[in-house]
């Protein structure tokens, strides 16, 4: 009972919101003195050129507080506001001119005291809306500055880090970053020692723990993985993916341990411990792109996402390994300088021979990735030419550019330009691992679907796994965006606040909100409008004497108005402003004045046949030459189910404008004409008697009308009689005509009259022409064959 009632409480909440029926606290107004205060400061920032970066996004931050005040406060009294325009709609215009008539002073008193306090209401929204201007302004001239220093920074040049000076130099600035953080720990040793002695067994358990899970949580995953194949788990794929994940969690898991296991110690200062909280972050960031490589190149065929050869796949994640080390060293030399000044060249000089090595690893990646080629499938013949997929296309084009990145990220280090350097490969790198993700979790995804329909393994070549990866790649792209360091977090809020604020439409906003709007309000009601079209056609129509036509016309026309229902229903609750639509309405009235003449009158024809019903579904109609059962009635043709179990597609303005037979319109019951030819010379009445007891003696055959014979022509061949009959079923005319045949040759042959088939005979006129003719032919054979003899 209280799930029910929760139940129905949140569906009232959300039924309320979606209509806007709630009544929605009014803004409050933003305090103006101190916003002129704030502007002016950030003005200030702005035009000052020593203003650091992080002034500047201080100054952005209260900014955007301020611009989102007032934006609320642009929609302050709304609904008072309209409701005033619209009590000053009704007064009417005001009369003007020498000649005009003045208006009453109660109307003219109205006026003046609706016009004032709307003034009233309208001077704050006023004063909110030219300040949200002039935040939005501030905060695109600091977005600008932000972006010019980092173009700035990006281009920023230091000494070569080949020159030996500056490496004496780089390792001098390391150990004394070193020897600082080492001087932090605790001088008192005994203290220090005192304090080991008691979290020594702490300090060792979780020593312990954490290697053993660092060094036996992948061959713990893999054995589980194991087990599951072993015992032909259901849904075998997903649970390899799900057990995989334990490669993560258990090793980082470990590091956690270990690093919590170092702390407990307290050798470490403030540096040293944040040193150590670092690497279990970053360990499991590198043990998450080995999972990643893993997965995509994995040793199992059937599971790898990029199928290359089993060697190049190994030397793929053999490769892999070395940039996460790389990348490892990388972290912890910009870690231990974190609040440092070094000299310029130390950061360049130790990330020097790093990034070489993770230049090689990446240059032999992209060498790899760009020799990649679709398997070839069985469907593909020898003679034709296999097609490059889109993947293929992909892959390569990846390849080629981690082979660029890898000898430019160098070059430009060596040449001085670190920022630009460090801006390149790393960022790349990230976006290969990107990638990599959103084909493993598009896999998963696919997986799982296949789980859910029961297609199994052959759901990951569906459509909805395209799908699927085309949500995962739009999701990626902040992420992406931010590693390039092209974009900033706040460039990515200002393009939702963008985004939520809406697009506008003349006089009309719309946000994502009323997209959302709209969409449940119209599910809800395309939902109501089958529920009741399955009510009516299983429950109640088939309780009426209805005909199956006209239920199915009702039911038609109840789905087509709850559509439309609900399609304007959703327009009215995501609140956009249908008179907006009248331009569209009008240009959509001359396209199909024009070119889809067509399509509107199917439509309107099939509106027709649905409310007058000349035909309904099962009828056996003949149309334009077609002869076949109606299947199916829509509102732009007919499909009709000829006798060859072929489908015919017939538009339904043919059926209204053409000529259509309905051999069932109404009843069943037809005519069958059988006709019958005897020879010369036969008794006609012992004929039509015959033919008259083989009529009436099948079933089908109605007795009121009674069949009748009738004698029709002295044919050229036969004596003509026709047996006529009317059937209750006429569907079953041709097996009642075959009936009527098998039965009157049975019985003509019983009684011994003749069915007659045309003869003719042949007479000559000069026989003799003939056979003189026949004889000179003789003749001259026989004379042409004498000399050969």
């Amino acid at each position: 009972m209280t799930q029910m009632l929760r139940f129905a409480l949140g569906l009232t909440a959300l039924l309320v919101w979606l209509t806007g029926a709630a009544v929605a606290q009014e803004p409050v107004l933003p305090d103006f003195d101190q916003w002129e205060t704030v502007a002016s400061s950030a003005e200030e920032a702005v035009d000052a050129p020593d203003t650091t970066e992080t002034m500047l996004e201080v100054q952005r931050a209260r900014l955007v507080d301020y611009r989102a005040e007032f934006d609320a406060a642009r929609n302050l009294n709304a609904a008072r506001i309209s409701a005033l325009r619209e009590q000053l709609a009704a007064l009417g215009t005001p009369p003007e001119g020498e000649g005009a008539e003045p208006e009453s002073p109660e109307v003219a008193a109205n006026r003046e005291e609706l016009n004032r306090q709307l003034n009233t209401l309208l001077t704050p929204v006023q004063r909110a809306e030219a300040a949200y201007l002039r935040a939005d302004a501030l905060i695109g001239q600091i977005d600008v500055a932000l972006r010019e220093r980092q173009t700035e920074q990006l281009m920023e040049v230091v000494p070569t880090p080949l020159n030996p000076v500056h490496w004496r130099t780089a390792i001098d600035d390391l150990a004394t970053a070193a020897g600082e953080i080492a001087a932090e720990a605790p001088d008192d040793a005994d203290t220090a020692r005192r304090s080991l002695r008691s979290s020594l067994p702490a300090v060792l358990a979780l020593t312990i723990l954490g290697l053993v899970l660092i060094f036996r949580g992948h061959h713990w995953s893999t054995a589980i993985v194991g087990r599951l194949q072993q015992f032909g788990a259901r849904g075998f794929g997903i649970w390899r993916f799900v057990v995989s994940l334990l490669r993560i969690i258990l090793p980082t898991v470990g590091l956690v341990l270990l690093a919590m296991a170092v702390l407990a110690t307290d050798w470490l200062g403030p540096r040293g411990s944040t040193l150590v909280q670092l690497i279990p972050v970053i360990g499991g960031a590198m043990l998450g792109v080995r999972w990643v490589a893993e997965r995509v190149f994995s040793r199992d065929e059937d599971e790898a996402l990029i199928l290359l050869p089993a060697a190049e796949r190994k030397a793929v994640r053999f490769y892999v390994s070395i940039i996460t080390v790389t990348v490892i060293i990388g972290a912890i030399i910009t870690a231990i300088f974190d609040g440092q000044q070094p000299a310029e060249t130390t950061e360049a000089v130790l990330r020097l021979p790093v990034m070489l090595l993770s230049a090689f690893a990446l240059f032999r990646i992209g060498k790899i990735l760009r020799g990649y080629s679709d398997p070839v499938t069985e469907d593909v013949s020898a003679a034709e030419e296999p097609r490059t997929s889109t993947l293929n296309r992909v892959v390569r084009g990846l390849g080629l550019g981690a082979m660029i990145v890898a000898v430019v990220a160098p070059l430009l280090l060596i040449s001085g330009y670190y920022n630009a350097a460090v801006s390149l490969l790393p960022p790349y790198v990230t976006t290969l691992v990107l990638l990599g993700l959103v084909m493993t979790l598009q896999r998963f995804l696919a997986d799982v679907y296949g789980a859910m329909t029961g297609q199994g393994v052959q759901a990951r070549d569906a459509l909805m796994p395209v799908f699927f990866g085309l949500i995962l790649l739009l999701l990626s792209l902040p992420v992406m965006a931010l590693a390039w360091h092209g974009a900033r977090v706040t460039d990515l809020t200002e393009l939702w606040a963008l985004f939520s604020r809406g697009f506008a439409f003349g006089e009309t906003r719309i946000r994502p909100t009323d997209f959302l709007s709209f969409a449940v309000i119209f599910v809800i009601g395309y939902a109501v409008t089958r529920l009741i079209q399955g009510a009516l056609r299983s429950n109640v129509l088939p309780k009426t004497r209805m005909d199956i036509g006209g239920q199915n016309a009702i039911v038609s026309g109840i789905g087509y108005v709850g559509i439309f229902l609900a399609a304007l229903l959703a327009i009215t609750g995501a609140g956009i402003d249908l008179s907006a639509l009248a331009y569209v309405a009008g240009a959509l009235s001359v396209g199909i004045g024009f070119g889809l003449q067509n399509v509107v009158s199917n439509f309107v024809s099939g509106i027709i046949l649905l409310i007058e019903r000349p035909i309904s579904e099962g009828d056996w109609i003949e149309v334009g030459g077609q002869m076949g059962y109606v299947r199916d009635i829509s509102v732009r043709s007919t499909r009709i189910e000829t006798f060859d179990r072929t489908d015919v597609i017939v538009p339904n303005a043919d059926l209204i404008s053409g000529t259509v037979t309905n051999y069932t319109r109404g009843n069943t019951v037809g005519r069958l004409i059988v006709p019958v030819g005897v020879a010369y010379g036969t008794d006609t009445k012992r004929i039509e008697g015959i033919l008259q007891e083989i009529a009436e003696a099948q079933p089908i055959v109605l007795t009121n009308p009674p069949p009748a014979v009738l004698f029709l022509n002295f044919g050229a061949d036969a004596l003509e009689f026709e047996v006529r009959c009317y059937l209750r079923d006429v569907n079953w005319m041709m097996k009642v005509k075959n009936d009527i045949n098998h039965a009157i040759a049975a019985r003509f042959k019983e009684e011994g009259i003749e069915i007659p088939f045309a003869q003719r005979d042949l007479w000559l006129r000069n026989p003799e022409t003939l056979q003189h003719a026949t004889s000179a032919s003789v003749q001259d054979g026989s004379d042409k064959a004498e000399p050969q003899a």
